[in-house]
């Protein structure tokens, strides 16, 4: 649930145990992460050691978290209006990660962001208009992530905190408890919780979008990048050259498919800027 200066503390469904991990994890470059499934040996005063890592379902660098089901991407039609290109980039990650992304606009009493939500509805996602101010489509967001592992980012303003705190009052009294205690400040090292809600659902505590923007280089190559559009996956067999970019090729049915309406012009454009950026990191830097 929580990793904190050496310390791994794990949920067993009665109690909250710290543990260490044992040398062999060191031993073999490998770091528990907030999230994981984990084998463990009690003993008996509150503390445990670490034996195993159970197999992944997903893993995160930035922030450091595995096994995420849910990552519900928060925007924004109000001030501070949300660069499609920030979710587009955030949801190309999760996608390549086995991680289902839900996009979620704030404010919808202030602007209902019609062209954003029309995107992202018609590119497939499960798309929610919530007012964190209001309470509207708190319960609809609520049944979407019950008994799911989330994690929930969103670019500085759009209501993150206010959205975890109308979810559950609770929450926000933990994360403040949290921060209390930490201190957290300007210089202070942010690190991964998970919080249990009331439905079920456990949600990382996790920093913005700014914490996935130095995670680019660590996911994919140039040409696997367009898989992790789904609107694009109906045509990428169709185009009339194998290995097709996309980017200005003739023939190419994805770009047919963007100039007749079936895929958004944001997302495909935010694409191509990803495929641009992916070209330039160097083979030896890909992790």
């Amino acid at each position: 649930m929580k990793a904190l200066s050496g310390f791994y503390y794990v949920d067993t469904g009665a109690a909250l145990v710290t543990c260490r991990a044992r040398g062999k994890f060191r031993h073999n470059k490998q770091t528990p992460l907030v999230g994981d499934r984990v084998a463990f040996t009690d003993l008996g005063d509150g503390t445990g050691a670490l034996d195993d890592i159970l197999p992944r379902r997903n893993e995160f660098y930035r922030p450091a978290v595995s096994n995420i089901e849910l990552l519900v991407v928060i925007a924004s039609g109000a001030i501070p209006v949300t660069d499609p290109f920030l979710i587009d980039r955030v949801v190309s990650i999760a996608e390549s990660r086995d991680c289902e992304p839900i996009i979620c606009i704030n404010k919808c009493d202030l602007d209902a962001a019609e062209e954003l939500y029309r995107t992202y509805q018609g590119a497939g996602f499960t798309t929610i208009r919530v007012s964190a101010e209001t309470g509207e489509g708190i319960d609809l967001l609520r049944q979407t992530i019950a008994g799911k592992t989330c994690a929930f980012t969103g670019n500085s303003g759009v209501g993150k905190s206010s959205i975890l705190n109308a979810l559950e009052p609770a929450f926000g009294l933990q994360t403040g408890e949290v921060s209390e205690k930490l201190g957290r400040g300007r210089h202070t090292t942010r690190h991964v919780e998970l919080f249990r809600l009331s439905n079920g659902a456990v949600v990382a505590d996790t920093p913005g979008f700014s914490s996935f923007d130095t995670e680019w280089e660590e996911i994919r190559r140039p040409e696997e990048l367009p898989a992790t559009f789904r609107e694009f996956r109906p045509y990428l067999d169709q185009c009339r050259f194998q290995g097709c970019a996309h980017v200005k090729e003739k023939g190419c049915a994805v770009r047919k498919a963007m100039r007749e309406g079936r895929i958004a012009s944001s997302r495909y454009e935010s694409y191509v800027r990803l495929y641009e950026q992916a070209k330039e990191v160097p083979e030896w830097e890909r992790k």
